[in-house]
């Protein structure tokens, strides 16, 4: 868990900056299917009847890290999103049925730019945290020099 943020120390403010990279992590993992869901968004399937692209969900996870007894998030399992695929009519398509209509994914630029926007903001507040109780710490040793 402290590869990227090397942390030592059970207190509070390591495990608060523990917490909070942890979530940094998650809500990047987040991102990242985002981006794969928008990329794919119109990816039909190869061939008529085919099923295409499905839109990948993830949760979250919470455990506790044995090193500094913090707290953590964790990506839980990556699952597919049961929404019903959408028609268009489109019979000049390779992937087109008999009656002219393609199967297009089950993602939504605007549900997906919400979730984008909600990882984002979290992202960001886990920094500030993280940002924080690295400068409480720094505080906390310039007194005790003094």
């Amino acid at each position: 868990m402290s590869m990227i943020f090397p942390i030592s120390g059970t207190g509070p403010l390591s495990q608060a900056m523990v917490t909070a990279a942890s979530a940094m992590r998650a809500q990047s993992t987040r991102m990242r299917l985002v981006a794969e869901n928008l990329a794919n968004a119109d990816s039909t399937a190869a061939v008529p009847d085919g099923t295409p692209y499905q839109r990948k969900v993830m949760s979250f996870e919470q455990s506790v890290d044995k090193a500094t007894n913090a707290a953590v998030v964790q990506p839980g399992p990556i699952t597919t999103d049961p929404a019903p695929f959408r028609s268009v009519y489109a019979p000049s398509s390779p992937a087109a049925n008999a009656k002219g209509y393609v199967s297009m994914p089950n993602v939504s630029p605007v549900l997906e730019l919400a979730d984008m926007r909600e990882a984002e903001r979290s992202y960001e507040a886990n920094l500030a945290t993280l940002n924080q109780a690295r400068s409480m710490i720094a505080k906390t040793l310039d007194i005790l020099k003094a």
